[in-house]
């Protein structure tokens, strides 16, 4: 059989999970099931595929930094390839760049995977990826189709035949509808997951998206490694049409087949599909943190950073987060998608980011924040630095609590350890480093005109940043 080359496609944010998820930490990158993202154990899962090639991952280019932290945090995966999106244009044109990107060499079974599912039964996933295995290596186009257990009117459905065949794939439809499929028997929901051979792959993307495999051919032909990335080319996937792969290929083709999974699948797309999964208390609720609960039932409870009691609750969704507090009924968690649409349209920041903000040399959470001036907890890893950079607005005063910070202020440069500060006017360019074996944490107190993220002109950045990155 031919080896399997999984690709992972990571640029989801998951928007639903808000306000867990945001769109530089989307869902994906959350713990929701275990100590492990949904993306590490999606990485664990393919390590344990026999004739599996190292992943692929495919990841939007602001989520870079911290996908890579991930996946070195599990370590096993260094041989691994990160594909950089500088636009997003949905699953297919994604599938498109990796499919070319490892071109070379002999014919492989491509193993698509999201990487933000949840998947509770691996030995049962190992064995639905043989069967597709085999059907690709006939020549097929592989969809995995998971059995319905409730008419479900978020996941899109397909009708199938007689064995393996395909006969028709469906948009979510409303519960009435779903009602009818479930009746019917004949119908599993769409997962998302695709194998296909490489040559089938490519053969059947020529005849229906030609377009499309030219634009991604050429990203990948005039893109180029960017340190431990391979970063697409822009111009190339701005002209690339966006589509899901199954609206550019899997309901056209008609070598379409699907393997039945009964894998323990969620695509965790709601709070209502997490409390779906979770273990629950005798009282059916669902709850992480620190949780008071008093005559509360079939509710999911989820504190962050402080206690959450609840009285008289039922069938509810509760989740705090050090900048935020969301209250609904479960039944109605698809509708937090139009909370997060009005996040968007207001220009406000808990559309996009956390208190806590992860760089590649470690973290920064805003402790307090007030028209001229904020206070931010900087943390930064053994032997990791900032950039070289200067700001126009904003004066900075630095006071280390634990470790040692190696500093650059102007012309000095000097060691500081607990307790020890130094103070940057605006204009002087400084850099922050760690040189020690434990975390270097630091209170930065901010004190200007102007105090946004934008005012950063680096000098000198060995993560290959700009200045807006």
């Amino acid at each position: 059989m031919a080896n399997i080359q999984p690709i992972i496609l990571a640029g989801g944010t998951g928007s639903r999970l808000w306000p867990l998820s945001r769109e530089l930490y989307p869902k994906q990158l959350l713990q929701l099931t275990d100590d492990l993202s949904l993306l590490q154990t999606t990485l664990v899962r393919v390590d344990r595929l026999v004739d599996a090639l190292p992943p692929i991952v495919v990841v939007g280019d602001k989520h870079r930094f911290i996908t890579l932290s991930q996946m070195e945090e599990l370590g096993g995966f260094g041989e691994a390839s990160i594909l950089l999106e500088p636009i997003g244009r949905n699953t297919a044109p994604a599938i498109c760049a990796a499919a070319e990107y490892c071109s070379a060499g002999e014919d492989v079974i491509l193993l698509v995977l999201p990487a933000d599912h949840v998947v509770m039964h691996t030995d049962k996933f190992v064995d639905a990826v043989a069967r597709a295995a085999q059907l690709a290596e006939e020549g097929a186009v592989v969809t995995f189709g998971i059995r319905p257990k409730s008419p479900e009117t978020g996941y899109g459905y397909i009708e199938t035949g007689s064995g393996d065949r395909v006969v028709s794939f469906k948009e979510k439809p409303p519960l009435a509808v779903a009602k009818e499929y479930l009746a019917q028997g004949n119908y599993l929901w769409n997962s998302g997951m695709f194998a296909f051979s490489a040559q089938t792959f490519k053969k059947e993307m020529e005849s229906f998206a030609p377009e499309m495999v030219a634009c991604m051919k050429d990203a990948v032909e005039n893109g180029g490694a960017d340190g431990k990335f391979f970063r697409l080319e822009k111009a190339a996937m701005e002209k690339c049409p966006a589509d899901s792969l199954d609206y550019a290929l899997m309901e056209k083709t008609s070598a379409a087949a699907v393997v039945a999974a009964d894998i323990g699948w969620s695509d965790i797309g709601s709070w209502q599909a997490l409390w779906d999964v979770l273990e629950k208390d005798d009282s059916g609720n669902v709850t992480q943190g620190d949780v008071l609960l008093e005559d509360t039932r079939n509710c999911l409870i989820k504190s962050e950073n402080m206690l959450v009691a609840t009285v008289g609750m039922e069938d509810t969704l509760v989740v705090e987060t050090a900048d935020a507090v969301l209250v609904a009924p479960l039944s109605r968690s698809q509708d937090v998608k139009k909370v997060v649409t009005r996040l968007k349209k207001d220009g406000r920041k808990e559309f996009s980011l956390h208190r806590t903000v992860y760089r590649p040399w470690g973290s920064y959470t805003v402790l307090e924040e007030l028209p001229r001036f904020q206070i931010k907890r900087i943390v930064v890893t053994p032997g990791a630095k900032l950039s070289l950079q200067l700001h126009h607005h904003r004066y900075e005063h630095w006071v280390v609590v634990t470790g040692t910070a190696k500093v650059v202020n102007g012309d000095e440069e000097i060691l500081l350890y607990e307790n020890q500060s130094t103070y940057i006017p605006a204009g002087t360019r400084h850099r922050l480093e760690n040189p020690g074996v434990i975390a270097l944490e630091l209170i930065e107190v901010q004190i200007g005109s102007y105090l946004g993220e934008d005012d950063i002109v680096r000098l000198e950045d060995v993560y290959g940043r700009n200045d807006q990155d």
